[in-house]
């Protein structure tokens, strides 16, 4: 590789001149040349959060910086998946799959079909992703159980909601302030107990799944 810097080399292409900086550093920097998948977990889960906290609370500058650092996450898993002995991709690749999939889920923007509303582009979203996915024997079936407990949860009821497994609501809340008071009290009670939310809801989470999957045997 020469020597010159990835930003004399493109300068014209930000996103290029990312990757080919990436490139240079996993080539070069010995931390990075021993960095796998596995080990980068945490520093996605990291700047992924990150990224929620500039959205909530953040500037302008600070979103765009935290958007850079997942960009960031996203171009290190490729520049180690391109070094894969038995089955390499690169960052083109992960950008080529990117734009037939959000193509082949747009069909009003790119095929002619028809979408007047969020529901109706919903419609064709699901569609597409129910074609896309074929293989899928369950609803539950590519949800990722890393989650943090709550987004799981959410996840879950959704899922399970499409196949005919209700999940008992609490006393309905008004707005998104009293839902969180109300979630906060739980948790509260929860310390008092010396009971642990998270795991007692990941445990209660493991029935609702056992149930999605009794309804769908039964189906």
């Amino acid at each position: 590789m020469s020597s010159e810097s990835p930003a004399a080399a493109d300068a014209a292409d930000p996103l290029r001149q990312a990757a080919e900086t990436m490139h240079a550093v996993r080539e070069r920097c010995v931390w990075s040349q021993r960095i796998t998948h596995r080990d980068l977990v945490p520093y996605l889960i990291e700047e992924s959060h990150e990224v929620i906290d500039a959205v909530e609370s953040g500037s302008r500058d600070d979103l765009r910086e935290e958007l850079g650092d997942l960009l960031w996450q996203v171009l290190f898993h490729s520049a180690i998946a391109a070094q894969d002995p038995d089955d390499p991709f690169d960052i083109d690749d992960v950008a080529r799959t990117l734009t037939e999939k959000m193509v082949r889920r747009h069909p009003h923007v790119f095929a002619g079909e028809v979408a007047e509303t969020p529901e109706q582009v919903l419609v064709h979203w699901n569609a597409a992703k129910a074609a896309e996915k074929r293989t899928r024997r369950s609803v539950l079936d590519g949800v990722p159980r890393g989650m943090p407990a709550l987004a799981l949860a959410q996840k879950l009821a959704g899922r399970a909601a499409g196949v005919g497994v209700a999940v008992e609501s609490a006393a309905a809340p008004a707005s998104e302030d009293e839902l969180g008071e109300a979630l906060l009290a739980l948790v509260a009670t929860a310390r008092a107990q010396g009971w642990d939310a998270e795991r007692a809801l990941r445990e209660r989470l493991r029935v609702l799944e056992d149930d999605v999957r009794a309804a769908e045997a039964a189906s």
